[in-house]
């Protein structure tokens, strides 16, 4: 994957960003400052940012994929108010992989594990 600048200005919108944002979100910010850019180029580098590594895609809420700069193991924790997403640290993943038993229907090659409930914010 060639590092262009494009692809760098959307990782970096992403991380500027810090909530877990949207496709549309990162093109909005991006937008503002980068007109020329197009909302099929911020999309298909989001795809391939997350497909080679270098962001999370958190996965979808309402219909949009999120994305998450912070690519270290952690795990997530969303509203079901406002639908923020916040990062939740821990080590589960490899509790539960060690304990799921193997199966010849399926690989597993990926654990997510999310948490829910309503933010401080929302519970007010």
């Amino acid at each position: 994957m060639r590092n262009t600048l494009q692809r760098q200005i959307i990782l970096n919108a992403v991380a500027e960003l810090n909530i877990h944002a949207t496709a549309e979100q990162v093109f909005e910010y991006v937008h503002k400052t980068h007109p020329s850019i197009s909302k099929a180029t911020v999309y298909r580098n989001l795809k391939q940012l997350a497909d080679g590594g270098e962001l999370l895609s958190v996965g979808a809420l309402s219909g949009s994929n999120h994305y998450d700069h912070n690519c270290h193991e952690h795990y997530h924790f969303i509203c079901g108010n406002c639908e923020c997403v916040y990062d939740v640290d821990g080590s589960l993943a490899d509790i539960v992989m060690k304990n799921v038993q193997p199966s010849d229907e399926f690989e597993i090659t990926e654990c997510l594990i999310s948490f829910s409930g309503i933010c401080k914010k929302c519970s007010y």
